[in-house]
């Protein structure tokens, strides 16, 4: 018969899952847990949105139909408008977003910071995995229009341009955010961030080519990737002894701008 004490001690070497996954010697477990809930905090609103748009919420879709509609009666009688708007979203597209993150990922490369180089490919790859297959597993067609001013191929939930704009957005915000000292330069990076993933997916309603849901999703599925992967990077950092960041304030990574080896 097992005493009071041994079942003290098979405790002690056997912890409960929940203490494992929230053990900071177990870093694995960890990241993995912090990556789960900043993720699924995100991905509730994205996943209702989705559900709504497999079940063809009439509200919903009275509302994406209005806001095309104006938007599209605007194009037509504004053919300056529609040539901002393609020049917009042709410059902030998926692939030559993608192009500058791979530009940054070998300029870390280059400054040794390996880790935070993997960062930022696990966020551009996952995301951009992440959003093709929604759109087939959703599989909604784009808005039909009578007189279409722009046209875009494939399915239109999430909005890639949206996906990949809140993708790219976050990552140079994150990775550069400690290369700016003063408040007004922080302010001025974090409108940049938000322009670029503002009027990046409101130009794909502006020309007709998705709903306003379509992109609403593209930026809650993009958030939610971001945060997930920080969480990830930020508990490593601290397993590994590096001080605690606030990334919103400090960047993922605010040891390389001073010491480019540290990660």
């Amino acid at each position: 018969m097992s005493t009071p004490a041994a079942r003290t001690v098979d405790t002690t070497r056997h912890p409960s899952w929940r203490r494992r996954r929230l053990d900071p010697d177990h870093s694995l477990g960890l990241r993995l847990t912090l990556a789960a809930t900043a993720a699924f905090l995100v991905l509730v609103p994205f996943a209702l949105l989705a559900l709504l748009v497999l079940g063809a919420w009439a509200p919903l879709h009275r509302l994406d139909t209005a806001i095309t509609d104006a938007l599209h009666g605007h194009a037509v009688d504004h053919p300056a408008w529609v040539t901002l708007m393609q020049v917009w979203s042709a410059v902030f597209a998926p692939m030559p977003l993608r192009v500058v993150a791979l530009l940054v990922v070998i300029w870390l490369l280059r400054r040794q910071a390996r880790r935070l180089a993997l960062w930022v490919t696990t966020t551009m790859v996952v995301g951009g995995l992440m959003g093709p297959l929604l759109k087939l597993l959703v599989g909604r067609d784009r808005p039909e229009l009578l007189d279409p001013v722009a046209r875009a191929a494939g399915y239109s939930f999430p909005s890639g341009h949206a996906l990949n704009a809140t993708l790219a957005a976050g990552v140079l915000l994150l990775v550069f955010l400690p290369y700016v000292g003063s408040w007004a330069a922080r302010v001025t990076l974090w409108v940049a961030a938000l322009l670029l993933t503002v009027v990046t997916g409101l130009s794909r309603v502006a020309l007709g080519v998705h709903f306003a849901s379509d992109v609403l999703g593209g930026w809650l599925l993009g958030v939610a990737v971001v945060a997930a992967t920080t969480a990830a990077f930020t508990s490593w950092r601290a397993h590994t002894g590096l001080r605690p960041v606030r990334p919103a304030r400090d960047g993922v990574a605010p040891e390389v701008e001073r010491h480019p080896d540290a990660t």
